[in-house]
């Protein structure tokens, strides 16, 4: 990657090294930590991480409950799978109508109203968990709805941030948001999962209902955002023109097939459920936390992302080294050395995350951002939803460990290949991407 200097081993160094000044040692520190700037200069920013740091604590108990649940119901992993077929449908759809909205109404208005729906939808897990024998079925329906509320919601959501901080902090706020999805990444799933196996399911439903209250909070504090001037008209026409233009951009067609790639064919967290039969069923929770656990440590010390250019690169090299820790997972036989193995496959997708965050916030222009956060949510959900079903289907036709391997050796083989076929987005420099979004920034408002 670019612009990451390189040092020889301690003991192959010939002459002392020579002590930092204090500005030095204060910019090599700033490279290894996360940037707390978009948090100190913006109350709606604060506002927003707050809000969605609780939201998301809460809706990561409900994620490793949810299929556990269905688990003890079925006893199947392809029913587990399918909860991801089933929460795939209305993301085509809703996620588009999404992006179009986004880009008309106002984007907090349109997060709050989204998550007092959602708030309903875990008001319904906790009914249904108290009853004396749950139904698979609500599971399902549930699942299917909070899916299409949430991809009404992302598109807003991820189109507020560049609404409230200047572009060049973009790579700051990736990572801080990074941090916080992270943090409830790792305690959401591993209380869930403990809640789960000694008090039942409705607790953890019940706890994600309570996180919602307070995320309303705050998005009610927050100042209206107004779309872009001269906002387009939700239509199958505008959402059209999102579709053109990301099909124009290789920087942006790279971000979704590789992440399309990777998680489909190494996403076997629909095989945790199964798998935590063999360390003891609390440890489910171990394993769905163990990714955030990686992904957390490489987001404390996310400040050398910024001085890094070629993103594109960076993308493929991290999304292949997902596939190479997903094959060794695949073969741990102790649930210490599986966890580490998640660990690293998190950290390896975190990086990739954070440089696929950038490219879309520092390259899409202001009045199309909200169609492009709906084509985005299709990518990095298609994957994952999608391998849920095909780990559960392989899964149920072989073995697990088939699953898991054949799932990682893919991802490595199709990273290669997609790497070959995309010559431009490994070429691609963050720094040309930020000038051009400016350049039709500025053309639009002298139109205007």
């Amino acid at each position: 990657m670019d612009n990451q200097p390189t040092h020889p081993p301690a003991h192959l160094t010939p002459h002392p090294v020579p002590e930092l000044s204090g500005d030095e040692q204060r910019g090599a520190a700033s490279a290894l930590s996360i940037d707390l700037t978009p948090l100190k200069i913006s109350r709606d920013y604060r506002l927003l991480f707050i809000s969605q740091t609780i939201s998301f604590f809460g809706s990561m108990m409900s994620f490793v409950v949810l299929p556990w649940q269905m688990y003890q119901l079925t006893k199947s992993s392809l029913a587990v799978g399918l909860l991801g077929a089933a929460e795939f449908v209305p993301i085509i759809t809703m996620a588009f109508i999404g992006g179009a909205l986004a880009d008309y109404a106002d984007r907090r208005r349109m997060v709050l109203i989204a998550e007092m729906l959602m708030a309903l939808g875990s008001a319904t897990l906790v009914l249904n968990s108290l009853l004396p024998h749950p139904r698979a079925w609500i599971l399902f329906v549930c699942a299917t709805a909070l899916s299409g509320i949430n991809a009404l919601k992302r598109p807003s959501l991820e189109a507020l941030t560049p609404k409230l901080l200047p572009p060049e902090l973009m790579p700051a706020a990736s990572a801080l948001r990074s941090a916080g999805s992270t943090i409830g990444g790792i305690l959401g799933p591993a209380l869930g999962g403990i809640f789960a196996a000694t008090a039942g399911a409705a607790l953890a439903y019940f706890i994600d209902f309570a996180t919602f209250a307070v995320s309303l909070l705050a998005l009610w504090m927050m100042r209206a955002t107004p779309p872009p001037v001269g906002a387009d008209r939700p239509s199958l026409r505008s959402i059209a023109e999102g579709l053109r233009y990301a099909r124009g951009r290789p920087e942006l067609m790279g971000t979704y097939l590789i992440d399309i790639n990777a998680m489909f064919f190494g996403m076997p967290m629909a095989l945790f459920p199964a798998i935590a039969t063999r360390f003891g069923g609390a440890s489910v929770g171990f394993l769905y936390a163990a990714p955030s656990v990686g992904a957390l440590l490489v987001t404390l010390v996310s400040g050398w992302t910024a001085r890094v250019n070629l993103h594109g690169l960076a993308v493929t090299i991290a999304a292949g080294l997902w596939g190479v820790a997903i094959v060794a997972f695949g073969f741990a036989d102790r649930l210490w050395l599986a966890l580490f193995c998640l660990a690293l496959a998190g950290a390896a997708d975190m990086v990739s995350g954070l440089f696929r965050m950038t490219i879309w916030n520092q390259t899409v222009p202001d009045h199309l951002r909200g169609r492009l956060a709906g084509i985005e949510m299709v990518s990095y959900t298609t994957g994952p939803l999608l391998g849920n079903a095909e780990a559960g289907v392989v899964a149920s036709l072989f073995s697990i460990r088939t699953s898991v391997v054949s799932g990682g050796i893919l991802c490595v083989v199709g990273t290669g290949l997609l790497a070959m076929a995309l010559p431009a987005f490994l070429r691609y420099d963050g720094r040309e991407g930020l000038a051009r979004k400016q350049r039709e920034e500025a053309a639009r408002m002298t139109a205007s």
